[in-house]
């Protein structure tokens, strides 16, 4: 029953920011915002990640060079499969962040202050590792307005 629950909570909420997506100029600029945060912490990691997973925008060589050394110990195998797990978790990041926003964009968060740790490791890197900070915020900001709208409705 809890389960059956949690499915309805979830594609209503799916519902409801298909809705906001589709009916973009209709809606408040405040909701415009939040739709615009959500679809774009949505795509961007989908598109990371699946980058990272199939090389067609970015070869391996590069995605490899973003890598810590610390990092790469962590994770199994070498360099490149360390790339995949980390196209991997990014994917699912952004599927969490589509299908549950307010939870989604504290995981996805967490995630990009971990890259950016990642990114301040590596020499030369740490303008990227500023602007994978500036996506965790966001991020951030985005699951604060998403709960925030949550608490209002109900």
């Amino acid at each position: 029953m809890a389960s059956t629950h949690a499915w309805d909570h979830l594609s209503h909420d799916m519902r409801e920011e298909m809705h906001d997506l589709t009916h973009f100029a209709t809606i408040d600029a405040t909701h415009q915002g939040r739709v615009a945060l959500w679809v774009t912490l949505t795509v961007l990691p989908l598109l990371w990640g699946l980058d990272m997973l199939t090389h067609v925008v970015t070869d391996s060589a590069t995605w490899q060079a973003t890598l810590a050394t610390w990092t790469n110990d962590l994770l199994p195998g070498d360099a490149a499969d360390a790339v995949l797990w980390i196209g991997a978790i990014t994917v699912l990041a952004g599927l969490l962040v589509a299908a549950m926003p307010q939870i989604g964009g504290d995981v996805l968060g967490v995630w990009f202050v971990l890259l950016a740790a990642n990114l301040f490791s590596v020499d030369q890197l740490a303008y990227l590792a500023v602007g994978m900070l500036a996506l965790a915020f966001c991020s951030f900001a985005m699951a604060w307005l998403m709960r925030g709208d949550r608490r209002r409705e109900g």
